[in-house]
């Protein structure tokens, strides 16, 4: 989904904060978080493109003004409401306030559900990134869209999220490692020589 999450090649948000040697978990609650989405997504069949959307939902200020792991909370808080395991009036009532979640899925699935094993592209080959912009679950970065590459690795197929995400099953596709030029994605803010790698399914892609 073209959505806040999606900052890659955006300008206007500053340098990437870096701390040397950073703890996995820099507060205890952080650590709560991750037992928590790990026995809940255990138990909703799996993390895969369903909470990764449940992220991209958040309300956009939301999402830019909280930390990594709230985001983890808020997803996966999201999804155990939506599964009928708890209730918005219980985590309110358990946060003595309003606790937010995320917005409702909208994402619609494709027509066609079957399932590609057999890649169409070799190494090598020059491919192009569809231009599409869905309303739900895509692992095409924004800034790839529309671009020339060139496949480097032929992977095994695997579970294409942006179905698996809305409820449409286990659907495989073959997954590609394509090099494009930095100059090819931002053209004169790229430098010469730099390439960035990025993992694609096939229906993302098409011929040069």
């Amino acid at each position: 989904m073209d959505g806040v999450h999606d900052l890659g090649g955006l300008d206007g948000f500053g340098p990437i904060e870096h701390t040397e040697s950073e703890p996995m978990f820099a507060e205890e609650w952080e650590r709560r978080t991750f037992r928590l989405m790990i026995g809940a997504i255990g138990s909703l069949g799996g993390p895969g493109g369903k909470f990764r959307h449940s992220i991209e939902r958040m309300d956009p200020a939301h999402y830019l003004s909280s930390p990594y792991y709230e985001h983890w909370l808020t997803g996966v808080t999201t999804l155990v409401v939506e599964a009928g395991m708890t209730t918005r009036e219980e985590l309110d009532r358990r946060a003595g306030g309003q606790f937010p979640l995320s917005r409702p899925d909208r994402g619609v699935l494709p027509a066609d559900l079957a399932s590609r094993t057999t890649p169409s592209f070799a190494i090598g080959d020059t491919v192009r990134v569809r231009e599409r912009h869905p309303h739900g679950h895509t692992r095409a970065p924004r800034y790839v869209q529309g671009r020339r590459g060139t496949i480097v690795r032929v992977d095994e197929a695997a579970e294409f999220d942006d179905i698996e995400a809305h409820g449409g099953g286990s659907v495989t596709d073959p997954l590609y490692s394509v090099r494009f030029t930095s100059r090819e994605l931002w053209g004169e803010a790229g430098t010469d020589g730099d390439v960035v790698h990025i993992d694609l399914f096939e229906r993302y892609l098409q011929e040069a």
